[in-house]
């Protein structure tokens, strides 16, 4: 199958997989394991982002001390067009090691759209023998001019610890069976049933600061909240069929509402530094690219991912002109974009509403009154006037579903908690001490009761030729709670 790779993919992959062993090294080790599976990210019509992190322990069980350990040992990709991976193209060998938490990556560049690819990790042992790991697999993306139907899930806020207690963070309902606990959420069961082409994380995937009093501050101790949550079978499996996007908020910066100030664990840097450690967002050896980036997806869709936590202003500085989420450049850099773009629908990915209504109280986010309420409403005015089409923020951080509409006219959606144990009963439009007294703002919907979920979004081309963005909000098992469809035929 080698033949149904391109050229330019076997010239790209020598260019672009730098080898961690060097050349005649070899690694004197027993038997690992792939305990947290496979992963990929950040797909597009012609590359991808494989990863994975050699364990101790076979999971999905933690060790004693609730930790999946790690382990030094010598790894490299296969990849094919070709189910069964028979003639695979492989990539260098890499050195997983304690510096890196274990974790490879692997940038594969020179790939065809719109093509299903599989991957799998292989481990050498010291013996030189092949320890093969799961076939996993991915889709590319189409081309830009694409009509072909994409549908991609959006999930945030997996409270690792109200779910394994069955105390729920605020109010929702505690529904985790002993087989839940085992399996993991059951929201990636749900989604894995309907085989999304990606998968969108948009903050809050782990928790450092829960439970308070054992709140991660080391690096071990923050890594562990990573293995512990990806050990799941249930998240394993999602995970080996479904490419992701990730961004961060404050739960997996450092802690809650964080900005960069202060002197309390974890620091600012080490919470930039371990998110890009822990998911396939840039290649292992960049360490200087932002993370805001945009993808165009087909001719109809673009997604923009904003970072909420590298620019930040001090949450208790004044709000104003000079107070920021985003930063100069990349407001500046998010702003020429949108204005470069021809897709019908635009979708902002933000880890924090812009529209919500939220609680007055806070002063973390682009809603907040004393928070960077001058910087949102400046930017969703600057939207209205400046762009031609609809612009929609699709967002997590609030742990209850809702479709809010801002008087300028942006729609704002948000898929709430992904577990049941960490979602909230949410705020309304008029709401006393909300940031919408006057309920100014349109809610065509929110739930009726707490429950996790996730957004489910697809974007088809009908046969009379009319494109639709289907938006669903769908509770932990998958079924429709609400369901939007805007056309391409709709004014604007």
């Amino acid at each position: 199958m080698r033949s149904l790779l391109s050229t330019s993919f076997t010239l790209l992959l020598m260019v672009l997989i730098f080898p961690t062993m060097a050349p005649g090294q070899t690694e004197q080790q027993s038997s690992g394991y792939f305990a947290m599976g496979a992963m990929s990210g950040e797909v597009t019509a012609d590359s991808v982002l494989l990863q994975t992190r050699l364990a101790a322990i076979p999971g999905p069980e933690t060790g004693t001390d609730g930790d999946v350990p790690g382990k030094r040992g010598q790894l490299y990709f296969e990849v094919s067009p070709d189910r069964e991976l028979k003639e695979p193209l492989t990539t260098g060998r890499y050195l997983a090691e304690a510096s890196s938490d274990f974790i490879v990556r692997a940038k594969i560049s020179g790939l065809q759209p719109n093509t299903r690819y599989y991957y799998r990790a292989v481990l050498v042992d010291g013996s030189g023998d092949l320890q093969h790991g799961k076939t996993c697999q991915f889709r590319t993306l189409p081309p830009i001019d694409s009509t072909e139907p994409i549908h991609f899930c959006m999930g945030s806020c997996m409270n690792y610890h109200s779910f394994m207690t069955g105390k729920a963070n605020g109010g929702g309902p505690v529904t985790a069976t002993d087989e839940d606990k085992q399996l993991g959420y059951p929201a990636f069961a749900a989604m894995n049933a309907l085989s999304p082409d990606f998968f969108i994380g948009t903050g809050d995937i782990v928790y450092y600061d829960h439970p308070a009093k054992t709140a991660a501050t080391t690096l071990p101790e923050l890594r562990r909240k990573w293995h512990e949550q990806f050990r799941f079978p249930r998240l394993v499996t999602f995970f080996s069929n479904t490419p992701a996007y990730w961004s961060k908020d404050d739960h997996d910066f450092r802690f809650n509402d964080a900005d960069l100030s202060g002197r309390k664990s974890p620091d600012a840097a080490t919470g930039i530094d371990l998110f890009r450690e822990q998911v396939p967002i840039l290649p292992a050896d960049d360490t200087t690219s932002p993370t805001y980036r945009t993808h165009r997806v087909n001719k109809y869709l673009q997604l923009w991912f904003v970072e909420g936590r590298d620019y930040r202003s001090s949450n208790r500085e004044p709000d104003g002109p000079d107070k920021t989420i985003w930063g100069e450049d990349q407001l500046n850099w998010l702003r020429q974009t949108l204005k470069q773009s021809d897709a019908r629908w635009k979708i902002i990915v933000t880890p924090t509403p812009m529209v919500g209504p939220d609680r007055a109280s806070k002063k973390d986010n682009h809603t907040n009154p004393g928070g960077f309420r001058h910087e949102g409403t400046a930017f969703l005015n600057w939207v209205q006037q400046e762009l031609d089409g609809p612009v929609f923020t699709f967002c997590g951080d609030r742990h209850w579903q809702y479709h809010s509409i801002h008087p300028s006219g942006v729609e704002e959606f948000c898929c709430g908690a992904l577990n049941d144990e960490n979602s909230i009963r949410g705020t309304r439009p008029g709401d006393k001490g909300s940031t919408d007294p006057d309920a100014e703002i349109r809610q065509p919907y929110i739930y009726d009761e707490p429950t996790g979920g996730f957004l489910h979004v697809l974007v088809t081309t009908r046969d009379d030729g009319v494109g639709e963005l289907t938006i669903e909000h769908r509770n932990d098992q998958g079924q429709i709670l609400n369901s939007v469809v805007r056309r391409t035929t709709d004014q604007h």
